[in-house]
């Protein structure tokens, strides 16, 4: 979460309402998967993809398909010429989701350190802000919903669905079991890792977190359409 702590991001309502202090992005990023989605509204693959990506973010936030929101934010990064221009795709975004100003420098920070190379690109990371997908757009047009279990497990995201917040008055009589608090996913690290390299292409998960531990933005010869 503390990628975006100092930043301003803008929810995608009609009032444009602003989280601007440390309390409100911690409780917006705290314990959930965060996408990252690089566009254009100009990019007519980003045009093609964004309906995907709605459909995808509403059944896992939407009331109407689920009993309580997943553990998910979506943040769109654009690399819109102009504040129209970002806008026209803003407007097919769902409106639950988060964008940086157009004019927002930190942009092509973000583009830098996540090496994007091409849009569209969904970046997925992890509540630490480690990668844990470093373009999720093939993953999500073929597997839908489905495919947030994996990073949920992966990322080993306490699921609130799971969650029962259960208060008992004194005077009234208790169960006879305790009402389950947390049910959190645990992946055993040598079938994590197995399932990683075997699901993703033989990404190293350990070497991208070495990575961002590093000099993110010193990339030498790297080139994307940041530049």
């Amino acid at each position: 979460m503390d990628l975006f702590l100092g930043k301003v991001l803008v929810k995608n309502n009609r009032d444009r309402d602003e989280l601007d202090t440390e309390r409100e992005i911690i409780m917006k990023l705290q314990n959930r998967i965060t996408m990252l989605f690089f566009g254009s509204g100009d990019c007519e693959r980003c045009q093609d993809f964004t309906p995907t990506l709605k459909d995808f973010y509403k059944r896992l936030m939407d009331s109407f398909y689920m009993e309580r929101a997943s553990q998910l934010v979506l943040i769109y990064v654009s690399l819109d010429t102009s504040e129209d221009q970002q806008d026209k795709l803003l407007k097919k975004l769902p409106k639950w989701c988060l964008f940086l100003h157009h004019n927002d420098p930190y942009k092509k920070e973000l583009g830098l350190r996540f090496e994007v190379q091409e849009i569209p690109t969904v970046v997925v990371l992890r509540p630490d802000c480690s990668v844990l997908l470093p373009n999720a757009v093939s993953e999500i047009c073929e597997l839908g919903i489905d495919c947030f279990r994996r990073w949920q497990e992966a990322a080993e995201v306490i699921d609130n669905n799971f969650e029962m917040n259960v208060e008992f008055d004194d005077k009234k009589m208790r169960s006879l079991t305790d009402p389950i608090r947390k049910l959190k996913y645990k992946v055993e690290k040598k079938k994590k890792k197995r399932w990683f390299l075997g699901g993703w292409g033989g990404h190293d998960d350990d070497g991208d977190e070495e990575e961002q531990n590093g000099d993110v933005y010193d990339k030498g010869d790297f080139k994307g359409p940041w530049e």
